[in-house]
């Protein structure tokens, strides 16, 4: 419980952070439907696998610029967890916290607002999950769709049609 009100906290925080951006309309060139933000995503992808062919299990740190988090993990990797892990997991583009052809600056509030978010993650499973007596998974997982489901905004309450357990 204690670790959930912390995760919660540090999710309401940051979404106070954005100064809701995602209740903003459409207005940035940034893709705005399910299908657009995909197709988007699949070409900037595709362009990046291109510019980094021959260098995929090197370190990301090495074959892009400024990657404060996510050392070590294999730049093709690195590419599909930021299409499926960010991405799909928020429903918004990487256009969303990136520059786009400019990945590596910090212009946008939201790229640090992610890193500290990934950061919290790590620190919710390894401070306070691993540490539980009674988990039934020995390896138990935070995520940015535990709170998020395919939506900038967390969700902060269920669904009053929710199927309950």
């Amino acid at each position: 419980m204690k670790c959930f009100l912390i995760a919660f906290a540090i999710c309401f925080f940051a979404v106070g952070l954005t100064g809701g951006q995602q209740d903003k309309p459409y207005q940035t060139g940034e893709p705005s439907t399910p299908e657009e933000i995909k197709q988007f995503d699949a070409d900037q992808i595709a362009a990046l696998q291109k510019q980094i062919a021959g260098k995929e299990t090197q370190p990301s740190e090495v074959v892009f610029k400024n990657i404060k988090i996510m050392t070590g993990i294999p730049a093709g990797r690195l590419l599909k967890i930021m299409q499926g892990a960010f991405s799909r997991s928020l429903g918004t583009s990487c256009a969303h916290c990136h520059v786009v052809g400019q990945w590596e600056k910090d212009d946008k509030p939201t790229k640090q607002i992610t890193r500290d978010m990934w950061n919290m993650d790590h620190a919710v499973v390894s401070d306070y999950l691993k540490k539980m007596d009674g988990l039934k998974d020995r390896d138990p997982m935070v995520n940015c769709t535990t709170c998020h489901r395919g939506q900038l905004k967390p969700a902060l309450n269920m669904d009053a049609d929710a199927p309950k357990n």
